[in-house]
């Protein structure tokens, strides 16, 4: 017996009630259920006023004709009350004792059976002449936590990053190094080489405004200016050089690049993130130009005047589109098309997420579009988790300017306050000094992860570092401690020899079958949140799970109760939480304690 097997009787029960009560069939996909407001007694609740034409009736005299014919006909519910129109059921202690067993013997709950479909997710995506940065972070939680989601629930999962490592802005950051580097090293300046390389992408910005100024000062207008500035001219002569292979401009961009994935690997083990296959778009970017012709072919594009090839998209309620330039040159688009493809080889999915900012919505309802007009296999399971843009109090974030909010920079901030505070509150008592090392790291990284996954992906968000790391609230740490908190009880538990078991015919109190219809839930909320792509409907979950197990704890004692059975009982049920709570913050990336 689980959740959705209880909710399936009822259901059923409802719908033979009808039948005998009022004569009417009532289909059970009809039958809709509601979680019971907590101020009345009951777990489940059905509605009756859309059916008083059918009971010919009052909702008061409804739905007592159908809560008592699904009591006297169902061992599950033991009893119902009626409020205004909504009929509220009472289901049996030893239904729940018996879910509580279930999950209690479940080692792998909430995992959904193999599917046999496979996702590859792309997440991360960044470009190699810049640091990692707060919006990065969303990204590489949102995309790592997706993956994990949908592995539980049942999909085989690849995770994929597909680097933007050549272009014009690679060429700026390569054209600064050359001009004003003197050969600099990441030891020399110590300096992580991501970290290097973005020193000089943002000398180039200051050099090239300076050009800009001194062009608008002689009586150009800032748009000729910023196309003729001798910078920008010797950035494009450098790309063209890289196109062609020059052998002294592949190694400088080598060079640049090894250090840059130096540093991305080693803030990509900080974050616990980790990739089934980097691709690179210098690999990629001349891929496409065969669908081009075979669109041709089929019809799907067409060929301008000039021989520049369109797509007309205007039935999707978008317009036309340029997939090939009059030169044969490609678009960005081109090389997207190709790439998909390039990966379907690597890995045929049935479905595919691009974890990409909200700024390229565009972008993708345009690529997925062409894509199922080119009759890709894989083209209906395509899907943008477009999230929004992440702030700070403190305002916007200018990667050119040097104003970004720094990946590793802030993963360090956040470790020293998570130390501050638990140093503070007085938790780290009996902890060697590893222990609170890792601790320390497990609660600021969890704060971290938790506050940037907890809100919708597609709202824009204000990321306060001082609120995520509290110990109160709905915050990562709040959650942890709770954890830490089930696992103190748990060590108590064996020093007294005490075991978690479930005894039948025991009376439960509504806060316990508040954490057992909770923990029941979870398997459910999986698959929602596979099925949405969506992180922030684990977080919400586990941080009521938490909350409705410290309500427990505060109102029940679970040792030096007379009443054996209860007191094994409450311990499973803390057993059970914890394990929950567990394999809950696991889907979201983070880590929980043992010890606080």
């Amino acid at each position: 017996m689980d959740l959705y097997d209880l909710e399936e009787h009822l259901r059923n029960a409802i719908s033979n009630a009808f039948k005998s009560c009022f004569e009417v069939e009532l289909d059970f996909n009809e039958v809709q259920l509601l979680p019971t407001r907590k101020e009345f007694e009951g777990s489940h609740t059905f509605v009756t006023f859309p059916y008083l034409k059918v009971s010919g009736s009052n909702p008061i005299d409804t739905g007592n004709a159908l809560g008592t014919h699904v009591m006297e006909n169902s061992e599950l519910i033991t009893g119902f009350n009626v409020v205004k129109g909504f009929l509220n059921f009472v289901v049996s202690d030893n239904c729940w004792t018996q879910m509580l067993n279930n999950i209690l013997a479940d080692k792998d709950f909430g995992s959904g059976s193999k599917n046999d479909q496979k996702v590859m997710v792309e997440f991360s995506s960044p470009n190699t002449n810049k640091p990692l940065h707060l919006g990065h972070l969303r990204n590489n939680f949102l995309g790592d936590s997706v993956a994990r989601i949908l592995s539980k629930a049942g999909y085989e999962v690849m995770r994929t990053n597909l680097v933007n490592d050549r272009g014009i802005h690679i060429c700026k950051s390569m054209l600064a190094y050359a001009k004003y580097g003197n050969n600099e090293t990441p030891e020399q300046a110590g300096l992580k080489g991501d970290h290097l390389v973005g020193k000089y992408y943002v000398l180039f910005d200051q050099h090239y405004k300076r050009e800009i100024q001194q062009l608008v000062n002689e009586g150009q207008s800032e748009e000729e200016a910023k196309k003729k500035a001798p910078l920008m001219l010797e950035a494009q002569a450098l790309l063209k050089k890289w196109e062609e292979k020059d052998a002294e401009v592949v190694d400088l961009w080598s060079k640049l690049n090894g250090w840059v994935y130096s540093g991305f690997d080693k803030t990509y083990h900080s974050m616990g993130i980790e990739f089934d296959k980097i691709y690179s778009e210098s690999d990629t970017y001349l891929l496409g130009k065969d669908i081009i012709h075979e669109g041709l072919d089929k019809g799907v594009f067409f060929r301008k005047e000039d021989h520049s090839v369109w797509i007309d998209l205007s039935d999707d309620g978008l317009d036309e589109k340029l997939v090939l330039r009059a030169d044969g040159t490609s678009v960005y688009i081109t090389q997207d098309l190709g790439t998909a493809d390039f990966k379907y080889e690597d890995f045929p999915m049935d479905k595919s997420v691009y974890v990409v900012g909200n700024e390229q919505d565009y972008h993708f309802k345009v690529l997925f579009s062409i894509l199922k007009k080119l009759g890709r296999s894989y083209g209906e399971g395509l899907y943008h988790l477009s999230y929004g843009m992440v702030d700070l109090p403190s305002g916007k974030m200018k990667s050119r300017e040097g104003t970004v909010v720094d990946a590793d920079d802030l993963i360090k901030e956040m470790i020293d306050t998570a130390e501050r505070q638990t140093r503070e509150l007085g938790k780290i008592e009996g902890l060697s000094d590893k222990e609170s090392k890792e601790l320390f790291e497990t609660l600021g990284l969890g704060a971290l992860k938790y506050f940037l996954l907890k809100v919708d992906p597609k709202k824009k968000m204000l990321f306060d570092p001082a609120e995520s790391i509290e110990f109160q609230g709905h915050t990562g740490p709040f959650i942890q401690y709770t954890h830490a908190r089930i696992s103190a009880i748990l060590r108590r538990a064996d020093q007294l020899g005490i075991s978690a078991v479930v005894s039948e015919n025991l009376d439960l109190l509504s806060s316990e079958v508040e954490i057992i219809k909770n923990l029941s839930s979870f398997p459910a909320i999986v698959q929602s949140a596979a099925k949405d792509y969506s992180p922030a409907l684990i977080s919400q979950y586990v941080y009521d799970l938490a909350k409705s197990y410290n309500a427990f704890y505060q109102e029940l004692p679970i040792f030096g109760n007379e009443n054996t059975s209860q007191m094994e009982m409450r311990l499973a049920l803390s057993l059970c939480t914890g394990m929950v709570i567990k394999q809950a913050m696991d889907l979201l990336g983070i880590s929980v304690p043992e010890r606080m």
